[in-house]
């Protein structure tokens, strides 16, 4: 299944982890913007939430063409990200997305398979 979107998000620091946390969202941002230098993605947005009592309190956003998001997370360098990501944040998470062209598909998809 094609996807042009990676939505990387989470809950909060864990208690005692939040130096770790915010050098990882630094370096983070470093690696994305280096990814999109690259032409590997074609942009990210990072967004913190305001507080709502959720469990979902920041997010990435990243965007480009769907075999480049395929490679970016098959590397070892995105499961590394992952996974100290996973050693400091409660409700970490990363999952495929689509918009735009993939997205009208995809509802096309979808309503094609409604049942008369």
């Amino acid at each position: 299944m094609s996807f042009n979107t990676v939505f990387f998000g989470w809950n909060r620091s864990i208690p005692g982890r939040e130096e770790m946390s915010a050098t990882h969202f630094q370096e983070f941002i470093q690696y994305l913007t280096g990814r999109q230098n690259g032409g590997e993605i074609q942009s990210f947005d990072a967004v913190l939430l305001n507080s709502h009592g959720g469990n979902l309190n920041g997010f990435f956003l990243i965007r480009g063409e769907p075999s480049k998001l395929g490679a970016l997370v098959s590397s070892d360098e995105w499961e590394q990200h992952m996974t100290r990501a996973a050693m400091h944040l409660d409700g970490s998470g990363a999952v495929a997305g689509v918009t735009g062209d993939l997205l009208t598909k995809r509802m096309q998809t979808w309503q094609g398979l409604i049942p008369s």
